[in-house]
């Protein structure tokens, strides 16, 4: 246990009683791990899975107790069951089951957010990342104010693609506050970690730390808070969807028939948890060749508006595979912003007046 290098965390620790033995948690052995990373501290309490409820006090309290720290920007800690069986010994006391639905449940709503977008795909590769950005930049271009979450905690891409580099804040010690770049709040744990360094956390933690960069942070008014997530359908993304207010959902993928059996897993998943799909978008569809103008379907074509026929939701248009797409997101600028009157960023503006008109529909 990586404990004990934090001797000002602990003593914070200590003096928060576990209600069974009357010892503090430290003592009591509840405290499993502590991380702390340039003022931003993650803890980890081991548990009785039949005591999660009876300890979300002890949590809060402890939470607050760590967060008056001199020093401390952030806090997360989370109830874990390392020993239990179930999948549900190590979800947060207050996560949903992870089983298809039985019906559309009330959430609570992202103060100040009228729309919550999420941009999937069925596996990696296929460039959700760089659709995200520029679909979010391509919204904000048409008018509207949005922000982006950057929900792919084992390979967050966001802050070098928008161009943001440093360390969010917070004003009140328990709000944080986004950073911003070409008009657009963002989030993501790559502001809270070296580039280089892998995020190794289990499920509770990541499930935490999400639900954080979510609630935790202060927006303010949005009309559109785009959210980047992890490729595939695994528990962070089902997770979020049974338990963050999503409006709509777009899958993107590649035009060739493997991708799109990936994205039909996607797009179901949002189904089974009745999240509106409002579309799929085919990205790299074509090749131009920027000496004869010929264009060459390296991934297939037209795969993805023939599945989205089949499965009976909107096509939102296609993407191009352009070398300054990935130019532009690499430098920081993508090409929305860098060439906003090109064909790239025309692509996404359309692309973001479909997607823009389907959520319109659900928030009015």
């Amino acid at each position: 246990m990586a404990t004990k290098d934090h001797p000002e965390i602990l003593k914070a620790l200590r003096e928060i009683a576990d209600p069974a033995s009357g010892k503090d948690i430290v003592t009591s052995g509840l405290v499993a791990n502590v991380l702390q990373k340039e003022g931003n501290v993650a803890i980890v309490l081991e548990i009785d899975p039949k005591r999660a409820q009876e300890l979300e006090p002890v949590r809060k309290a402890a939470e607050a107790a760590v967060q008056s720290l001199p020093g401390v920007l952030s806090t997360s800690i989370v109830l874990t069951a390392e020993t239990a069986g179930s999948e549900a010994a190590h979800a947060p006391p207050d996560a949903p089951s992870h089983g298809p639905s039985d019906g559309p449940k009330e959430i609570a709503r992202i103060p100040g957010v009228r729309s919550l977008l999420a941009v999937a795909s069925g596996k990696g590769g296929v460039g959700k990342s760089t659709t995200a950005v520029n679909l979010a930049l391509a919204l904000k271009a048409n008018g509207l104010a949005v922000g982006i979450l950057d929900v792919d905690i084992f390979g967050p891409s966001i802050p070098r693609m928008m161009g943001i580099a440093g360390k969010p804040e917070t004003s009140d010690g328990k709000t944080i506050l986004p950073l911003a770049n070409h008009g657009i709040a963002c989030m993501s744990i790559g502001f809270l970690v070296e580039a280089d360094a892998p995020v190794i956390w289990r499920g509770p933690i990541v499930m935490r730390a999400v639900e954080q960069m979510l609630r935790d942070v202060r927006w303010g008014e949005l009309d559109v808070l785009v959210l980047d997530l992890p490729p595939g359908t695994g528990d962070v993304q089902l997770t979020l969807a049974q338990s963050a207010p999503l409006t709509g959902a777009v899958i993107v993928s590649t035009p060739q028939d493997l991708a799109l059996l990936d994205a039909r897993k996607g797009l179901n998943m949002f189904r089974q948890v009745h999240v509106p799909v409002l579309g799929i978008v085919e990205n790299m569809s074509y090749f131009t060749c920027p000496h004869c103008g010929d264009q060459t379907p390296i991934f297939s074509h037209g795969g993805a508006r023939e599945e989205a026929k089949r499965l009976g939701v909107d096509f939102l248009g296609e993407v191009p595979l352009a070398i300054a797409i990935r130019e532009r997101a690499d430098e920081g600028v993508p090409i929305v912003i860098a060439e906003p009157e090109g064909e790239h960023a025309k692509a996404y503006r359309e692309i973001a007046n479909h997607v823009w008109k389907s959520l319109e529909a659900r928030v009015a």
